[in-house]
């Protein structure tokens, strides 16, 4: 153990360009035959996306050379972005090119184009043996970003492009089709404007081709998975109950005050995955996401898959095999495989090694703390960890609040070295789950209905000044950090506040009247209606339209490409602004970081910005935080 050294200044072998190699995970796991394959993250490739298949022997191959990007934009945020089986002894995928968003077919050569340019589609279902994929199809019909059509579709594999619609109510949000195991029935779920899914959504099942009709879901019950058992039951998960927990033919299954399902940004998300013997793999949790297995006649779930305390909304199944994407405090997100009749778990894929000592990586502790009233705020608790430092006696560390995006989600309590480039320096990081958060029931999900810019703004400050009131943290250097609907809350915070010396916004919603008046995509389009309620609240909570109540520097990073939230609001944000702050753009960047080189420059420049404003001098790596 060496010497004390103050607080942000300990040295530190977690780069900003180790984090940065090491941003983004494994999603969209899927069974090719017997082969587990997924889609993988290439930061240092331009952010794509590619398709990585293992191989019998174990080994890893990646399918798909750059440029190819395997990923979705139906309803901006994507989805499922491929589907696969094998079809006369070889692969046969079909999968989305981000480029273009058609669809292509992959059968061990140069992919070959099924659709023409122009429409979008996600969440396939190939259906081999009928020579076609069902998916959603999206397209634009005008110049607005609502002006949006949607059906679910057949697309022919053999590349004619002669696209049958298989729905003609074009006016809703759709998932992806399921098909029953007598192929006479399908099963989707549909929403409405002004609804987000995790308000009201409902579960359509149409037999032979005919007219759907509802069987589950409405205006204020969110049905957020739909699938068939192999002997034709419905399985759905709904939160009917305040809980999402699942049903067959509409009977609970296990009824729990904890998770079974969560929110729909993306399409294809699989919480649950019924297997061949009756069982059903579930991930669950309160706060949390564990891997089990439900057996329906009992209502019991047996654990599997210890040590990981995290599964990701993506599993398949194959016989008595699981496959899921987990990762926990001391480990990145892997692909692991769970064979359900011996209980035996294994890391079948991008395999996580540690890129430091872990001595470097931070020990978490989940809390729950009083916020305005007695309500309960659930947070992560990242303190300061070094093996070779400690700080002098009597400082306390400065503290960054995590206030992460949606704003319904929630913060996994995963290894992520992003929060270990600030915590192996000294900088205290605590990530908070304030009212509106998903993992924790309806009830706290709804804290936040007509309360957005106060609930969350009050709960991260509630927090944070809980620690600095304990002693854990230095009440002169509290900061907070958010991007997209964190970006918002961050930068409200500094308009409505006065506990945080600093902030670091990213990709933000600054400004709710241009947000809502064709500022973002279709599907974003209303969920103000429900986040903060009538137009008169709009102005009164802008960040935008209160930039002059700044009072302490602040760092903005943008990506030109966003389209949900642009950057004008950014661009009017800092033209009120009277304090010092710097405004970090990134050309090919949308929602959302997916290059290397832009997480390098961000992650240098948030921690220059807090050396400036809690007074301590950084490694000689960093970049100046002013521009």
């Amino acid at each position: 153990m060496n010497g004390p050294l103050p607080y942000g200044t300990w040295p530190s072998p977690v780069t900003a360009a180790l984090a940065a190699a090491h941003d983004g995970r494994p999603d969209h796991v899927g069974f090719v035959g017997d082969e587990v394959w997924w889609t993988a993250p290439r930061p240092a490739e331009d952010g794509r996306r590619t398709l990585v298949r293992r191989r019998p022997d174990g080994t890893e191959e990646s399918v798909l050379p750059a440029p190819w990007n395997v990923r979705s934009r139906v309803h901006e945020y994507g989805g499922t972005p491929w589907a696969g089986t094998v079809h006369e002894g070889r692969p046969l995928v079909v999968f989305t090119h981000f480029a273009d968003q058609r669809l292509y077919l992959y059968d061990g050569g140069e992919p070959r184009p099924l659709t023409p340019p122009g429409p979008r589609w996600a969440d396939p279902l190939l259906l081999a043996e009928r020579g076609e994929v069902w998916c959603v199809k999206e397209e634009f019909t005008g110049d607005r970003p609502t002006d949006v059509r949607r059906v679910l579709a057949a697309v022919p594999l053999d590349g004619s492009g002669a696209v049958r619609e298989l729905t003609d109510d074009s006016r809703r949000f759709l998932t992806g089709p399921k098909l029953s195991p007598d192929g006479r029935r399908t099963a989707w779920l549909a929403w409405d404007h002004p609804r987000m899914p995790w308000d009201g959504t409902e579960l359509l099942v149409a037999e032979d081709g005919g007219e759907p009709r509802v069987v589950a879901g409405g205006p204020e019950e969110s049905v957020a998975q739909v699938e068939w058992a192999p002997d034709g039951g419905l399985l759905y998960v709904s939160d009917r109950s305040g809980w999402w927990n699942l049903y067959r033919d509409g009977r609970e299954l296990c009824p729990r005050e904890e998770e079974f399902g969560g929110p729909l940004w993306t399409l294809g998300q699989r919480w649950f995955a019924p297997l061949d013997n009756g069982l059903i793999a579930v991930v669950h949790g309160r706060g949390a996401a564990t891997l089990g297995v439900l057996d329906p006649a009992t209502g019991d779930v047996t654990e599997l898959a210890a040590p990981w305390t995290e599964f990701a909304p993506t599993l398949a199944v194959r016989g008595d095999r699981v496959v899921g994407i987990a990762a926990s405090t001391r480990s990145g997100y892997e692909v692991v495989e769970t064979d359900t009749a011996t209980g035996r778990t294994r890391v079948i894929g991008a395999a996580h090694t540690d890129a430091v000592d872990p001595g470097y990586c931070p020990k978490p502790a989940v809390r729950t703390f009083a916020g305005p009233g007695g309500r309960e705020i659930h947070a992560q608790v990242y303190p300061p960890r070094h093996p070779e430092h400690t700080a002098p006696e009597g400082e306390s560390p400065p503290y960054v609040v995590w206030a992460h995006g949606g704003p319904t989600s929630r913060a996994p309590l995963v290894l992520d070295l992003e929060i270990a480039y600030f915590t192996s320096r000294g900088i205290g990081v605590v990530e908070v789950d304030y009212g509106g958060s998903t993992g924790y029931g309806r009830e706290y999900r709804e804290r936040l209905r007509g309360q957005w810019g106060v609930v969350d703004v009050e709960d991260c400050a509630a927090v944070a000044l809980a620690l600095a009131e304990e002693g854990a943290a230095d009440r002169r250097r509290l900061a907070i950090r958010g991007g997209s609907a964190g970006g918002w809350t961050a930068a409200t915070s500094l308009t409505s506040t006065d506990v945080y010396a600093c902030a670091a916004i990213r990709y933000p919603v600054l400004d709710p009247a241009a947000f809502a008046d064709g500022g973002t995509h279709d599907m974003e389009s209303r969920y103000l209606d429900g986040l903060i309620g009538p137009r008169e609240r709009f102005a009164q909570r802008s960040p935008a339209d209160h930039a002059e109540r700044v009072t302490v520097p602040f760092l903005l990073l943008q990506g030109l490409d966003d389209v949900v939230c642009p950057p004008a609001q950014c661009e009017r944000f800092v033209a009120r602004v009277r304090v010092p702050h710097t405004y970090l753009t990134f050309e090919g960047e949308g929602h959302g970081f997916r290059r290397a080189s832009t997480t390098v420059r961000a992650l240098e420049a948030e921690l220059a910005l807090y050396a400036e404003a809690f007074g301590f001098r950084t490694e000689k790596e960093q970049t100046p935080w002013t521009s």
